[in-house]
């Protein structure tokens, strides 16, 4: 992918920002695959490596990725300085150590019911007795987390045992980004998906919080990747099903 950046906008306080170290350390997450991923060899790849790539080569520093298995893991380290940017899922919770840019990105998550289920809709779950698994600070159970006024959400440490707790019928539904349920349908035995979602989530470019100067400038780096189609151009280019670009 190419990159016909300018540097508009960059003053030295935010370069200093966003990468003070003299190069930018970009938190990964591997737990969203619909934003990275490894190619066959095991690099990294997927829309987070190509805005990252775009981002450091606009900053004229070197890239160097602070890789991590789950998203909690990411926004528990921007109270220690471990990275300097990161793709994450804009959420109340997270936004009292992290400031985030616009919203790029869209993706709904939704349910997953079991045969016969006397759940039927999105807006039956929330009640007494229903058990829901999600990953612990996945964005969509941290959502859940306050909304939820009936149901327990039972955490997990990843999506993949939400599925074998859900597949074990400790749990009476799935919760996840439709996307990863979509693709997990083959092994969730007589799964069904509920039509409609519970929440779109966002994603947008997080810094730790204080950087007013690197927010700033992601700001503007965020709406001009949006009104080229760059962001559209990645999620086609790696063929990304149900994550959407936000419309410029």
């Amino acid at each position: 992918m190419v990159y016909g950046m300018t540097s508009e906008n960059l003053t030295m306080t935010a370069k200093n920002e966003l990468a003070p170290s003299g190069q930018l350390r970009a938190g990964m997450n591997l737990g969203n695959t619909l934003f990275t991923g490894k190619d066959a060899s095991g690099q990294l790849q997927g829309v987070s490596v190509d805005l990252m790539q775009a981002l450091a080569q606009r900053l004229g520093v070197p890239l160097q990725m602070v890789v991590y298995d789950q998203p909690g893991q990411v926004a528990d380290d921007a109270v220690r300085g471990a990275w300097d940017v990161a793709i994450l899922a804009i959420e109340k919770t997270r936004a009292k150590t992290i400031a985030f840019s616009p919203a790029m990105t869209e993706i709904e998550a939704g349910y997953v019911v079991r045969p016969n289920s006397h759940l039927q809709r999105v807006d039956q779950v929330d009640a007494p007795g229903v058990k829901i698994a999600a990953p612990t600070k996945a964005g969509y159970e941290l959502y859940l987390s306050s909304a939820l006024e009936h149901a327990t959400l039972v955490r997990t440490a990843n999506f993949a045992e939400s599925m074998a707790v859900f597949n074990q019928g400790g749990v009476d539904v799935l919760a996840g980004l439709k996307p990863n349920l979509i693709d997990a349908m083959g092994r969730l035995p007589g799964g069904q998906l509920l039509d409609g979602n519970f929440m779109v989530i966002n994603h947008g470019l997080a810094t730790p919080l204080g950087l007013n100067a690197a927010n700033e400038y992601l700001r503007h780096f965020v709406q001009e990747m949006i009104a080229s189609g760059f962001i559209a151009r990645s999620i086609e280019q790696h063929r990304i099903i149900g994550l959407k670009a936000i419309a410029a």
